[in-house]
């Protein structure tokens, strides 16, 4: 099933319908926003699988066509990135590690926005990168999770933009700029995905085709990813989990369009604008290097 987030609510969109899903929410009324909402949906989904499945027809529906979609979790509790979890993405940067020695980054949540939007630059003197990535969206508390058993914990996926603004600071950011995590167009359950390391990832600038990957390359799989970050940290339902970007990043300029498309999840789309400023008198000098 797809599960996507339009006017604050979430939505399941089953062939050419989509059914609002609010009403099966418990206590439904307590959550004001699309991001409450969401989570909230994620947090009770393994109770309310089952009645959605059952009760399509009696919910209220529409026409999708021509919907302008939220993120589909709009305020992820974390997002957890994965540096360098394709080797040949290391060997395009010119980087020595892997994620397996640098681990993970944290993105800030306020970094993302929806199918449509658009990214905002922030500096012309920096050089900003489009990284196409499948995404993990997690769907109940879990800790200390095994390989083995790491794919019970996933809610679904979806794809991600993670936009990298180059230079010598932490990833974290240089990550979280404003607009640097569109995700989307919806969330897709694992039983309509499969494999998670069987994907086909590409992602286009323009009509530029600039990456072309699977997911069987991951350095650290999927279940490898979701365990290890789980032995750090406590996952909570709606947290996001991006799994690291193939060869083939680029530079993206105002005005270009960005999609990444994840083979049985979906194709988000967004364009580039010239957003504020980054201070120059915060920035250090601009012949720094670059990862």
């Amino acid at each position: 099933m797809r599960i996507a987030c339009l006017d604050d609510e979430p939505v399941a969109l089953v062939d050419d319908r989509a059914y609002r899903l609010i009403g099966l929410v418990p206590d439904a009324d307590r959550y004001v926003t699309g991001a409450d909402r969401m989570l909230a949906l994620i947090r009770a989904w393994p109770e309310m699988a089952a009645v959605v499945t059952l009760d399509l027809d009696r919910l209220p529906s529409f026409d999708p066509a021509g919907a302008v979609w939220s993120a589909p979790v709009p305020r992820p509790g974390k997002i957890l990135g994965a540096p360098v979890n394709y080797v040949a993405h290391g060997q395009e940067m010119q980087l020595e590690f892997t994620v397996e020695r640098l681990g993970v980054f944290l993105k800030a949540n306020s970094a993302v926005i929806g199918p449509g939007a658009d990214i905002a630059l922030p500096s012309a003197d920096r050089r900003t990168d489009h990284e196409g990535e499948l995404a993990v969206v997690i769907g109940r508390r879990a800790r200390h999770l095994s390989p083995a058993d790491a794919l019970d914990a996933v809610f679904g996926y979806t794809c991600l933009l993670d936009i990298t603004v180059r230079g010598p600071e932490e990833r974290s950011l240089r990550k979280s700029f404003d607009t640097f995590a569109p995700m989307g167009p919806w969330i897709v359950t694992p039983d309509e995905v499969g494999d998670p390391g069987d994907l086909r990832l590409r992602c286009w600038v323009n009509d530029d085709l600039r990456q072309d990957a699977s997911t069987a390359d991951l350095i650290m799989s999927v279940p490898r990813l979701v365990a290890y970050v789980s032995q750090v940290m406590t996952l909570e339902p709606g947290d996001v989990i991006t799994t690291g970007t193939p060869a083939g990043v680029g530079p993206i300029v105002p005005g270009d369009r960005v999609a990444v498309e994840v083979e049985r999840v979906g194709r988000l789309e967004v364009g580039v604008v010239a957003g504020p400023t980054w201070s120059s008198g915060l920035l250090p000098p601009t012949d720094v290097v670059e990862r």
